[in-house]
């Protein structure tokens, strides 16, 4: 998040991005209030795919595409597959959330913190900012 903002200046001007990287429920709730869930691609970003708060926050994610989709009566068939993308180490708790591992980033499990921005958890940074921005 603190990259995208100091990157602001190079936004692609046509994509919202929203990041949410804690539990406070009302968080995650404001965030899906600005959305067009119809429209949006969730990316789950955890090393392990297993970090509660990230999980948590997924979760909530997941839930509220479900409830709109049923409410609009859009069949729910791969609909989580096409809106939600993961990056991550561990495929098999990405498939276990429900995300088609066609749709995982994956990366090398050594890679650590300060240089995980030019692995795949670099990706939204990457989509806010334009590839040619971000290399």
């Amino acid at each position: 998040m603190m990259v995208t903002e100091a990157l602001r200046p190079f936004s692609k001007r046509n994509i919202r991005s929203f990041f949410v990287s804690n539990v406070d429920g009302t968080h995650i709730s404001e965030v899906l209030r600005q959305v067009n869930l119809e429209e949006t691609l969730f990316i789950v970003a955890s090393k392990t795919f297993t970090t509660q708060e990230t999980l948590q926050n997924a979760m909530s994610a997941r839930d509220a595409f479900l409830s709109f989709i049923h409410e609009k009566n859009i069949p729910e068939g791969g609909a989580v597959a096409k809106h939600f993308i993961a990056l991550s180490t561990n495929t098999e708790k990405v498939k276990e959330f429900g995300i088609d591992t066609a749709n995982m980033f994956e990366f090398w499990d050594w890679v650590g913190g300060r240089y995980s921005v030019w692995s795949a958890i670099g990706l939204s940074i990457m989509i806010a900012i334009g590839y040619d921005n971000f290399v």
